[in-house]
């Protein structure tokens, strides 16, 4: 999944992110253009996974 598809299916996959990982504020799910790198390294980092095991899970998503 690209960071476009991402970025147009992203109110469905934040919910999603939510149900998954509590923790995660919407501050932490809030991406900008250009920003998504930034936004995945905060998931990481309350998280543990890495930027590829999140592109992947939020794929299957």
């Amino acid at each position: 999944m690209t960071n476009e598809e991402i970025k147009g299916n992203w109110n469905q996959i934040k919910g999603k992110v939510k149900q998954s990982y509590g923790d995660l504020t919407d501050d932490d799910l809030t991406f900008t253009e250009g920003k998504f790198d930034e936004m995945l390294g905060r998931i990481q980092e309350k998280t543990g996974k890495t930027k590829e095991e999140l592109r992947e899970e939020i794929a299957k998503w």
